[in-house]
């Protein structure tokens, strides 16, 4: 399984995330994108229910989505990380 606490996607400029879920036992991101636009790396962050969300200097969490995994016992929330 991915690394679920912080990855780093490269996308293409303008990828509008549609939305987040499990595909299988996998948590997916789906986005809305231009495959001719140039590619950058975003930053997400995977925190779970219940733990804590540490502020990160010089940026803010944009929520994405929520997914959950083994039935539901599990609950996972997706953030990208937007540099200010």
């Amino acid at each position: 399984m991915p690394n679920m606490d912080d990855n780093i996607i490269e996308m293409p400029i303008g990828a509008e995330i549609l939305t987040n879920q499990m595909q299988g036992y996998v948590p997916c991101i789906w986005a809305l994108v231009d495959v001719n636009a140039k590619k950058v790396f975003r930053h997400f962050k995977i925190f779970g229910t219940g733990n804590p969300i540490p502020e990160i200097e010089n940026a803010e969490l944009k929520h994405i989505g929520t997914f959950q995994m083994a039935g539901g016992v599990l609950v996972f929330h997706t953030f990208e990380v937007i540099l200010i």
